[in-house]
C-alpha cells in the first residue's frame, strides 16, 4: 500500500513538474477546466484558439458553463453553427481585452473597457461588492473568480455570457 502511494505521489509530481515547464495559455488553462467547456467549444468553432494561445497579453472575461446555459434555449446551438461564426467570433471578442488587466488594476468605481471587439464597450465597476461588467444588454455579470494568471495573460471567470449591443451606462 505505502509503495502505490509513493509511486501515486510521484506521479503526481512529475506531471506538475512537467506541466509547469509547458505553457499555460488563457486556452490551456480554460481547456484543463471541465467549468469552460462550452466556452472551448465556442473558441474553436469560431477559429480563435490559436490567436487566444499566441503571445498576447489578453484578458479574458470567461463564462463558466452555467453562465451558457442561461442564455435562452437554442442560442449557444445557433451560435456554434458555421454559418454563424462571424456572430460567434464578435460575442467571444466581447470577453477579451488586449492587455493583461488584473483585478488590481481596475480603478474603483464605473468605467469603459474597449475589449477586442473594438466597436463595442463594457462598463466594468469595482468596488467593495467585488467586480460586476455591464454588457450591451445593460446587464451585470459578476467576477466570481478572479486573476487566473495565464503566461500570455489573466482569466477573470464570470457567471453570464457578456453580449454586445447598446453602450451600456457607466456613471
Amino acid at each position: 500500500m505505502k509503495t502505490a502511494l509513493k509511486s501515486a505521489a510521484a506521479a503526481v509530481a512529475i506531471a506538475l513538474s512537467a506541466s509547469a515547464a509547458t505553457a499555460n495559455t488563457v486556452v490551456d488553462i480554460a481547456a484543463g477546466d471541465e467549468r469552460f467547456s462550452t466556452l472551448v467549444a465556442a473558441v474553436q468553432a469560431a477559429g480563435l484558439a490559436e490567436t487566444l494561445s499566441g503571445p498576447g497579453p489578453f484578458t479574458v472575461y470567461a463564462p463558466v458553463n452555467d453562465a451558457f446555459a442561461a442564455l435562452p434555449k437554442g442560442t449557444v446551438d445557433n451560435l456554434l453553427k458555421p454559418e454563424n461564426k462571424d456572430q460567434l467570433t464578435n460575442v467571444l471578442l466581447y470577453h477579451v481585452d488586449d492587455r493583461k488587466l488584473t483585478a488590481n488594476m481596475i480603478p474603483s468605481g464605473s468605467n469603459y473597457f474597449k475589449p477586442a471587439l473594438a466597436s463595442e464597450r463594457l462598463c466594468i465597476t469595482a468596488g467593495s461588492d467585488g467586480v460586476m461588467i455591464a454588457d450591451g444588454t445593460g446587464e451585470m455579470a459578476n467576477v466570481i473568480i478572479a486573476d487566473i494568471m495565464a503566461d500570455n495573460g489573466v482569466i477573470h471567470v464570470i457567471d453570464k455570457v457578456l453580449l454586445p449591443g447598446t453602450r451600456p451606462a457607466c456613471h
